[in-house]
């Protein structure tokens, strides 16, 4: 997926309705390496057999793992390296399956030049539909 901006921008130049996405689709050696990072193997996310006869059928991604890209978007695309994430409010709206190709895309709400902070709506899609959605502040420094 294209996205609508890269880069490192100042604070002086954002403005709101500005947006950037990214797209990675999940794979198995995804979910076992976040859950050796993470230390989080829980069966839902690592074993077919556990999951298989959960009400999900199926394993699934850990939850933060999409929600993860919001910090790429946010240090490396809008407002690009140096940038600071002060809070982050999530709902997981619907599971992540392995195979599956997460959108995730921020947009900005408003800026407060003087504070240097930015209110960011988050959202993560699979197949147009919403998985995760959330506000995120960020900290810019000078």
């Amino acid at each position: 997926m294209t996205e609508l901006i890269l880069g490192n921008i100042p604070i002086e130049d954002i403005c709101e309705g500005m947006k950037a996405s990214y797209s990675q689709t999940i794979t198995d050696a995804d979910v076992k390496a976040y859950a050796g990072l993470s230390g989080d193997h829980n069966p839902v996310h690592v074993s077919d057999h556990y999951a298989e006869s959960s009400h999900f059928g199926k394993r699934i991604a850990h939850g933060l793992m999409s929600a993860g890209f919001f910090s790429a978007l946010f240090g490396m695309r809008l407002p690009g390296p140096g940038c600071v994430y002060v809070s982050q409010n999530l709902k997981f709206l619907r599971p992540v399956y392995i195979g599956d190709t997460v959108i995730a895309s921020i947009e900005v709400k408003s800026v407060d030049a003087l504070r240097r902070r930015v209110q960011f709506k988050t959202v993560c899609t699979v197949s147009d539909k919403v998985v995760i959605n959330g506000q995120a502040e960020i900290y810019i420094p000078a």
